[in-house]
């Protein structure tokens, strides 16, 4: 008898149906092939991807096409490690890991746009700020600021790649643990997708 790794996990999914418990996904008998699996993250609404991994600001360029280091006063406040967690809570961090923000965010249906507000210890709101997305996949983050908003003829787009670096004071246990590719990479790890430019 030819039994095969989709029979049985078949006939796993209809013995757990049977005992009254519901599969919380498709059952590993459907699983996509590595192709599809990585093209899954299409399947993701815009709020997902951005929640879907750590992110770690490596560039910024400006209206004409030029990179802006990352120092430069224009764009250092925008620098960091950002966690964005599926409940609409996130918390940012300094390169060096020094706490930096928190507080509630969303992403607009349509991906075009991130709204945050930033909350001080007792949860009050400090400011809120929107920013349009120029770029969002599972590698890229990219939003734009202004830094008058009376003059969309100078801006800076800040770059952001997917990390698996650990959430700082969360003893290993944060988001970014299990990000790596294929378990590759070290918690500095990060693509550098999208900062040639």
């Amino acid at each position: 008898m030819n039994i095969t790794r989709r029979s049985i996990l078949t006939a796993s999914a209809i013995a757990i149906a049977v005992a009254g418990v519901l599969p919380t996904t498709a059952m590993a008998a459907e699983a996509p092939a590595p192709a599809a699996a990585s093209a899954s993250w299409k399947n993701l609404t815009p709020s997902e991807t951005l929640a879907s991994t750590p992110w770690k600001t490596t560039s910024a360029v400006d209206q004409d096409g030029n990179r802006v280091a990352l120092d430069n006063p224009a764009v250092s406040n925008f620098v960091g490690w950002a966690y964005f967690d599926a409940d609409g809570t996130y918390t940012m961090y300094n390169l060096d890991d020094s706490p930096k923000l928190r507080g509630d965010w969303t992403v607009a249906a349509d991906g075009s746009s991130r709204w945050i507000n930033a909350k001080d210890a007792n949860g009050n709101v400090l400011f809120q700020r929107t920013v349009p997305i120029t770029e969002l996949t599972k590698n890229v983050f990219t939003y734009r600021v202004f830094p008058n908003a009376g003059d969309t003829s100078v801006y800076y787009d800040i770059v952001h790649t997917k990390t698996n670096h650990v959430e700082p004071g969360t003893d290993a246990k944060g988001p970014g643990v299990n990000n790596g590719q294929g378990g590759e990479g070290n918690g500095d790890y990060h693509f550098n997708n999208g900062n040639a430019r």
